[in-house]
């Protein structure tokens, strides 16, 4: 029976999941000839090739596609054991990665890490704030911030908040352009939305909500150059409230007539979901979000 090192399956898994190997070495803190060196020294081991080379990157064979739920697996218990190890101690420690789309992280939770930290000082925090998905059984995040609540996987979920939307516009804009009394007015007038191809989830399809024919003339792909776009006298557009607070130059329009509701949702993985220092951020997000109360809509 093979004698299988640890630290090889970790490679394993991280170059399956990636599918660089360059990618796969800074995920996991080695130059990419030492993990090179472990996927070498677990194929010997097996005595079978686990990895194809394609020109997309490294695609697991048959052999490492079998591999791949014992490894999880493996994974999973050390994650469990090594969470209650750290669990033990007074002192709440370990790393923590939380995904979340890029209008909260930046504009909620970041403003907020300083208090966590403060909190937590020998937690280490990684916040990853862009305009995508991750996947937390790939080990993308420890949390994901999600827009939508997983239809399946081994997952917990729970809604974290609604939030409302409405349109925006700068001063300037709305001078130089015709009035905006009702929402049949809104067809005359440039607007901004994202690039459909890049538009990661359709809970940010918000024009057919506001007005059917609306199609925007600039397409951007987050939200946040979205709003200095608005701000900057761009056009029309659909920003949560508690960004546009936030940032000057910036008027709601109709806000009487148009207003949109969208959910975050908190999403950990059945393997993390109950280390402590996973559940201290998610009691963490659960406590910020009930303290801003009003925050998150207009009025």
């Amino acid at each position: 029976m093979p004698d299988f090192d640890w630290n090889d399956l970790r490679a394993f898994l991280a170059m399956a999941r990636t599918g660089r190997l360059t990618v796969a070495a800074r995920q996991l803190g080695v130059d990419h000839s030492t993990l090179s060196r472990r996927i070498s020294g677990l194929e010997a081991a097996l005595g079978t090739p686990l990895f194809d080379r394609r020109p997309a990157g490294f695609v697991p064979t048959p052999e490492g596609e079998r591999l791949l739920p014992d490894a999880e697996a493996m994974e999973a218990m050390a994650l469990r054991l090594t969470g209650r190890l750290a669990d033990a101690g007074q002192q709440l420690s370990g790393s923590v990665r939380v995904g979340s789309p890029e209008g909260f992280g930046t504009y909620f939770f970041g403003p907020r890490l300083a208090t966590l930290a403060t909190r937590h000082p020998q937690l280490e925090l990684e916040l990853v704030a862009m305009p995508r998905s991750f996947s937390l059984s790939k080990r993308e995040a420890d949390l994901a911030i999600t827009m939508t609540r997983p239809a399946q996987g081994r997952v917990y979920a729970h809604k974290l908040v609604d939030y409302a939307l409405g349109l925006y516009a700068s001063p300037q804009y709305l001078q130089g352009h015709a009035a905006i009394r009702q929402r049949e007015d809104l067809t005359a007038h440039r607007w901004i939305g994202y690039v459909e191809e890049l538009m990661w989830t359709e809970e940010l399809d918000y024009l057919p909500q506001v007005q059917r024919g609306l199609v925007p003339q600039l397409r951007i792909s987050n939200v946040i150059s979205q709003m200095m776009a608005l701000a900057g006298g761009a056009g029309l557009g659909v920003l949560p409230h508690f960004m546009a607070r936030q940032q000057p130059g910036l008027v709601p329009v109709l806000a009487d007539k148009v207003r949109l509701v969208r959910s975050y949702w908190c999403v950990t993985h059945e393997d993390t979901h109950e280390l402590a220092r996973v559940r201290r951020v998610v009691e963490f997000l659960d406590e910020q979000v009930m303290a801003a109360g009003d925050d998150f809509w207009l009025d």
